[in-house]
């Protein structure tokens, strides 16, 4: 049975990823970037899979953008994956790369962009069959991990693990499913090269893992091979 997947940040690193195995694999996929216009391999994919997919240009940090899309959709949504993301300066405190506006812009993108695609788009994930939300977080997030750097990138990511919780408590007695997952220290523009995992198997696993889980699974903080990781 056809699954529809709606996915945001889809124009490179593991939201192409996700997107690519989402058609590939038979399903329905509505992808949403802020420039499909410049998604080169995006574009690519839509000419392939035409009859599978559809791209909406809109940037997720702001509801009107969001809501133009979802006028344009009559279909149900099985399967959120909120995964647009900005990177903050990775510096300590005494780096003046953080500015107020860059600042507010990955706040906005990373904690408020899954909160508004979240409710723009919940009349059709309502309708939907098993309906689930995923959010791609990061481990750096987690108040147990250590670090001197990145503040307001971990703090975006503890922040919008707590969106996470606050959705899934709000959300269960509608039967839907939400989880946060760490991706892994995936090779990105965003990860670097030096990182340890492909985005390919990164996307995949997130992929498995979202397709096992239940009820009783939301609220959870999960690794993308499925382990639970504190919040």
């Amino acid at each position: 049975m056809q699954t529809t997947y709606l996915i945001t940040g889809t124009n490179r690193g593991i939201g192409f990823e996700l997107s690519k195995r989402v058609v590939s694999n038979g399903d329905r996929l509505i992808a949403i970037c802020r420039k499909p216009e410049e998604a080169i391999k995006l574009g690519e994919l839509l000419i392939e899979y035409n009859d599978h997919m559809t791209i909406y240009a809109a940037d997720v940090s702001n509801d009107i953008d969001l809501l133009d899309v979802a006028s344009q959709i009559d279909c149900p949504i099985d399967t959120i994956i909120c995964n647009a993301g900005m990177m903050s300066d990775q510096g300590g405190i005494v780096s003046r790369a953080n500015e107020s506006n860059i600042v507010s812009n990955i706040l906005m993108t990373n904690i408020a962009g899954p909160f508004y695609t979240v409710r723009t788009f919940l009349p059709q994930l309502k309708l939907g069959k098993n309906p689930r939300i995923a959010i791609i977080s990061s481990q750096m997030g987690s108040q147990k991990h250590q670090g001197a750097s990145s503040y307001f990138y971990r703090a975006s990511k503890a922040g919008v693990n707590n969106i996470m919780v606050t959705l899934s408590n709000e959300l269960k007695s509608a039967g839907i499913i939400v989880n946060s997952f760490h991706p892994g220290w995936v090779r990105t523009d965003m990860g670097g090269k030096n990182a340890n995992i492909s985005p390919e198997e990164s996307a995949e696993n997130i992929l498995k893992q979202l397709r096992k889980l239940n009820l009783t699974d939301t609220g959870l903080f999960l690794n993308y091979n499925g382990t639970e990781l504190p919040l």
